[in-house]
């Protein structure tokens, strides 16, 4: 009997291999993926090293889901969960054979959400199932553009709907240079609205850059303190006090907070019960849709991503320790072919 020996392909990838510091992120070969018949092969070009990728790692979370991770991923170290990373960019190079949206050649840009796995050379992602979203890449992005669209774009685009925004609107965004915040500005004054950004000095120029029309350094001036009242007030990082940002409301403000505690989640439902102003927080849905909205945007010349550093795969350890020193502008990209 002949044997054949078939080599199984290989591909680079960063291996999350303990819960803690970026030193368990280890550069590794393993085997290349095989997609299933509803999936999609998709060689990545880049993807992004995002503040969810950090608290996942280090089980920097809110005490109640640190066990229930654990539970789900792994007790003593990441077992269902090898690979990090959430969105990426790059061009598909297989399909399955109940794949019919997409084709090998595509260039696309996607998300496969807590699933993770983008801190890969290749990864398979079901078509548009499953939680996973994929769409064709804006013509006028690059690679790493497109990357870091779809986590700030959802999240953003999520919450800035729900504000209302009209043409004149007054909007606060507290935590305005992340990857949320900064595309919040754009949806923010493509809506409509007189935006006031909060962040730390070194950001507020890059701020101003993409719209911003005010700009307020956090580490000079408490917000709370100057007597302005705003129709919105979109809270990215959730340190501000409930009630103060409550009283920067205009009478029938709305106060977006993209980071629910319990204790916010109680509030907000006690406060329109006793006055005209609403809190809104809760999840955020992943959808084709919206990333095709979001995409529109960008060909249309309304929405960009700020890149704030690019780093290659092999550099994984430095690019999460400058996102987790909190001197991120916008986003951190990991370019992986160039």
């Amino acid at each position: 009997m002949n044997i054949i020996d078939k080599k199984t392909p290989k591909m680079k990838a960063i291996i999350w291999t303990k819960y803690g510091g970026p030193e368990g992120l280890q550069l590794q070969s393993i085997d290349k993926p095989i997609p299933k018949e509803n999936e999609i092969l998709i060689k990545i070009h880049a993807t992004t090293v995002s503040a969810g990728d950090c608290e996942m790692r280090s089980l920097k979370l809110a005490m109640w889901m640190r066990p229930l991770i654990r539970l789900i991923i792994g007790v003593r170290k990441p077992k269902r969960i090898k690979i990090l990373g959430q969105e990426l960019a790059g061009e598909i190079e297989a399909v399955g054979k109940d794949v019919i949206q997409f084709k090998e050649g595509d260039l696309v840009m996607a998300t496969n959400g807590f699933n993770f796995g983008g801190y890969a050379e290749y990864i398979c992602i079901p078509d548009n199932r499953e939680n996973a979203v994929i769409v064709k890449k804006p013509a006028n992005m690059t690679f790493e553009e497109a990357a870091a669209i779809p986590l700030g774009g959802f999240n953003a685009l999520h919450f800035i709907k729900q504000g209302k925004i009209q043409e004149g609107s007054k909007v606060l965004i507290i935590g305005a240079g992340g990857s949320i915040g900064t595309v919040g500005i754009q949806l923010a004054k493509y809506y409509g609205g007189e935006v006031t950004a909060i962040d730390s000095t070194e950001k507020l120029a890059m701020l101003k850059s993409i719209g911003a029309d005010h700009v307020i350094d956090y580490t000079h001036e408490n917000f709370t303190n100057l007597g302005k009242t705003y129709d919105v007030i979109f809270d990215i990082v959730g340190k501000n006090s409930f009630s103060k940002c409550i009283k920067s409301l205009a009478e029938t403000g709305i106060y977006l907070f993209a980071n629910p505690t319990l204790f916010r989640t109680i509030r907000a439902k006690r406060l329109s019960k006793k006055t005209r102003k609403r809190a809104i927080g809760g999840t955020v849905d992943y959808t084709s849709k919206d990333l095709v909205y979001l995409k529109d945007l960008v060909e249309a010349g309304k929405l960009k991503t700020v890149i704030d550093r690019t780093y290659a795969l092999e550099d994984i350890i430095e690019a999460h320790k400058y996102v987790e020193s909190g001197q991120k502008k916008g986003n951190v990209v990991i370019k992986i072919r160039k």
